[in-house]
């Protein structure tokens, strides 16, 4: 199978099999589909096994692209499953509507935003995204379709939402977009010396402002330790209406034989990021592109970290330890040797989500990515996964490739819920590697499952 069924981070095998999503739709319809057979794919975004299985056959949704209506004085679009979020944008723009919620990139489909409930820069505002689902088709291999909400189908729905596309093919869904005057932003950097400084700036820069995130300079230790940019954003009253093409200005045309984003790299970049991004402190306009998603305008970088992949581990923590949990992570990336190419903390609201096993939660989430160094980044990342669930928090399953089915249970101890209303014919990588364990070991199957 070629890699463009691979994950984002690389670090697993890409699938075996794939089949045209009108294929594999025909063979749900029929109810012929085997169990643990199938998984919608949508555009390879998620960065471990969440979105592989070594059993079955990918579904891929990507030629099922079409927005199917649109709402220009509520803002509710209904498109296919597999319509990029910068379609969304590109079509819902010009009518002064944005998403309420984008993640890192606007390259996730809409099946894939709703099967991982993806969270943004204003979850303290907005929630994550299924909170902004209003419906959706949902079809299951006893060959029926669902139409699921908050008052239909309404056990699908909470399961769906976050459910990592266990629960059946979306195969298209209405969302509730934002009114915006514009869809750019009017963007304020406050620089912070440490992390407590960081910690005293959050709650009120969640309460004035409509995005807020951070970024860490993550491998300055001593005096530096923890430094880095607060940045704070609300929507141009004067700006674009119309999106810019969803492209990439760069590429990385080839896989480099080793991992680029080297230590000394790393050093240099983030005092160079700091220095330029840091400078002008006055607020000021930029496009929103790079305020959202600055990664995106570089095709293929993932590829800069060598042809073993990365890991990106994203936890949250609750907010009464989060002043000792964040900076005892970013010490154990610090003594492992390890250097995180981007750094993210941002502070989660109260706002609950519909899904089951949405992973935002109140507090603070921390973001690191790091190459795949074989044991040594297996050994940092389990530190990480210890420090996070001795805090009381959570680690991302759509973000991972590796966790232990220990970590993930604790992590959502109602994971139960989904694999009562999962349906049999998927599965997932990351769900055999995990959830099914932990299931064989309830039913006394510890060895089948190990």
């Amino acid at each position: 199978m070629t890699a463009a069924y691979n994950s984002f981070g690389r670090t697993t095998a890409p699938a075996r099999w794939a089949m045209p999503a009108a294929e594999g739709i025909a063979l749900l319809k029929s109810g012929a589909a085997n169990p643990a057979s199938l998984l919608a794919f949508g555009n390879g975004r998620s960065y471990g096994d969440s979105c592989q299985t070594e059993t079955g056959s990918l579904v891929d949704m990507r030629s099922m692209k079409r927005i199917l209506s649109f709402n220009a004085e509520t803002g509710v679009v209904e498109a296919e499953a597999g319509a990029l979020l910068s379609d969304i944008i590109a079509y819902a723009a010009p009518h002064g509507f944005f998403p309420a919620v984008v993640p890192g990139t606007q390259f996730v489909t809409l099946g894939g935003a709703i099967a991982n409930d993806v969270h943004g820069k204003n979850h303290h505002r907005r929630g994550t995204f299924g909170c902004h689902v209003e419906t959706f088709e949902l079809l299951r291999s006893d060959g029926k379709t669902y139409n699921c909400s908050e008052t239909s189908n309404a056990r699908l729905f909470w399961a769906t939402i976050g459910g990592m596309g266990l629960t059946g093919i979306i195969l298209s869904a209405s969302i509730r977009l934002m009114r915006v005057p514009s869809i750019d932003i009017l963007e304020q950097v406050t620089p912070f010396a440490n992390l407590t400084e960081y910690f005293d700036l959050a709650e009120e820069a969640d309460a004035a402002n409509e995005y807020a995130v951070a970024w860490i300079d993550q491998l300055a230790g001593g005096k530096g330790s923890g430094r880095g940019l607060l940045m704070t954003g609300n929507h141009a009253r004067h700006g674009a209406r119309v999106s810019a093409p969803a492209s990439s200005r760069l590429s990385v045309p080839f896989q480099p034989p080793l991992n680029v984003l080297n230590r000394p790299f790393l050093k240099a970049f983030n005092a160079a990021y700091r220095w330029r991004k840091g400078s002008n402190t006055a607020e000021h306009h930029v496009p929103y592109q790079g305020f959202f998603f600055p990664l995106d305008g570089v095709r293929d970088w993932n590829r800069l970290y060598g042809p073993r992949g990365l890991f990106q581990h994203q936890s949250v923590v609750p907010e009464a330890v989060a002043r000792e949990a964040i900076p005892a992570m970013l010490a154990a990336a610090r003594q492992a040797g390890q250097g995180s190419f981007l750094t993210v903390l941002k502070r989660f609201g109260a706002i609950r989500s519909p899904g089951i096993l949405s992973f935002p939660r109140p507090g603070y989430t921390l973001t690191l990515d790091f190459p795949n160094r074989g044991r040594s980044t297996l050994s940092l990342l389990q530190r990480l996964d210890d420090i996070t669930i001795e805090a009381g928090g959570a680690v991302n399953p759509y973000k991972d490739a590796r966790m232990g089915a220990d970590i993930f249970g604790a992590s959502f101890p109602e994971w139960q819920r989904l694999e009562v209303l999962r349906d049999p014919a998927f599965t997932s990588s990351f769900w055999e590697r995990t959830a099914r364990r932990l299931h064989a070991r309830q039913c006394g199957h510890v060895e089948a499952a190990e």
